[in-house]
């Protein structure tokens, strides 16, 4: 069974930062409050300020600067590339990409997708899970779940890997459009199978970018689970598909 970790006080901070930054309370060039100023405004010990900091100038939100103190830089291009995973769930070529289709079959839903997608307790879905590689050591894996209706008349059930992405696929075979897509980043504990594809050793967290793919009426096509291990930290993001 797979547990939700709830992130750590200076993980909450740094994100609480992060939201600042790209809504422009902090803009880039300017100097962040003092951690003085930070614990007051949100009424946290000055250990937890420094390591929310010190998150944030790792991932590149911030830098020291001599005799200048902490500076924003911005929205980092490592947070562009993660939020982009969505929409690489939805258009990977399964046949050109690094890796194997590792399992092709009717499942439970799990209750986190089915709440998602609008099914009840014990519903069967499809799901096609992808292992992607890189240099032969495996970098993510892909769990893709499809309601039984919009599996009919396609091919996501064969167990051959598809030559085009599943957004084509669908769009091309069952009229439907995907028009925009949720992605919900959190940190959770792999089940058994899950970390031994991934390569992990016991105890080691994954990071969960839940992809939610809808079409113009909100209503949920399908859901990716995609695993790649990370810090812990649980963000939201919605975005148009062009």
């Amino acid at each position: 069974m797979a547990y939700e970790v709830e992130a750590p006080k200076y993980v909450r901070l740094a994100q609480t930062m992060q939201r600042r930054i790209e809504d422009g309370t902090y803009p880039p060039g300017t100097k962040v409050p003092s951690e003085n100023q930070l614990v007051q405004a949100f009424g946290m010990s000055r250990p937890t300020v420094v390591r929310a900091l010190e998150l944030l100038k790792r991932d590149g939100w911030l830098e020291s600067r001599q005799g200048f103190g902490t500076i924003v830089r911005g929205r980092p291009a490592a947070t562009e590339q993660r939020d982009r995973r969505g929409r690489e769930a939805l258009e990977r070529d399964e046949s050109r990409t690094p890796g194997r289709l590792v399992v092709v079959d009717q499942v439970q839903v799990p209750a986190r997708i089915g709440s998602v997608l609008g099914l009840p307790k014990r519903a069967e879905v499809l799901m096609r899970r992808f292992l992607v590689e890189e240099d032969g050591e495996a970098v993510e894996l892909v769990s893709s779940y499809f309601p039984a209706g919009l599996v009919e008349g396609t091919e996501l059930g064969s167990s051959e890997p598809l030559g085009v992405g599943l957004r084509e696929h669908l769009e091309g075979r069952k009229r439907v459009r995907f028009d925009h897509v949720t992605e919900r980043v959190s940190a959770r504990m792999p089940d058994g199978g899950e970390a031994e594809l991934l390569g992990l050793p016991d105890g080691v967290p994954v990071l969960s970018v839940l992809v939610v793919a809808c079409d113009a009426s909100g209503q949920a096509l399908q859901v990716s689970d995609v695993l790649l291990p990370a810090d812990g930290q649980e963000l939201e993001d919605t975005y148009r598909l062009g």
